[in-house]
């Protein structure tokens, strides 16, 4: 079963999102800042990181990118997700080393689809 770390410092959010990935079958683990996801995945590496951008603590982008520095040799796919989608938000964040955006409200149908993909990709890969 494949494990999706949901970083996001809303409580009701992160609720949300960890249920519907658990009714579509995912096993989730949870991190309520960028500092926590960091450490999240020293300790264990999951299939894929949902990572929210605007966070206390630290950031996702920082976040994001202490995690690829760290472990280079895991090319963990990561989707940021933000409720503040700026112009040029999607292109820091793709520098930051996330693999796809996706804008909140999240659509969770196109959110399944991303995860599918990131997911079949990195393990073909």
């Amino acid at each position: 079963m494949n494990t999706i770390l949901v970083v996001e410092d809303n409580d009701d959010i992160r609720e949300l999102v960890t249920g519907r990935l658990r009714g579509h079958g995912f096993a989730v683990a949870t991190a309520n800042n960028g500092l926590e996801a960091v450490l999240a995945c020293g300790q264990s590496a999951p299939a894929l990181i949902l990572m929210d951008i605007n966070m206390p603590e630290l950031d996702g982008i920082e976040a994001t990118m202490q995690i690829r520095a760290a472990h280079p040799e895991q090319r963990i796919p990561v989707i940021a997700l933000t409720a503040y989608a700026l112009p040029g938000d999607e292109a820091r964040a793709k520098v930051a080393g996330c693999d796809d955006f996706h804008p909140k409200p999240i659509e969770f149908d196109r959110l399944f689809d991303q995860i599918a993909n990131l997911i079949s990709e990195h393990q073909t890969s």
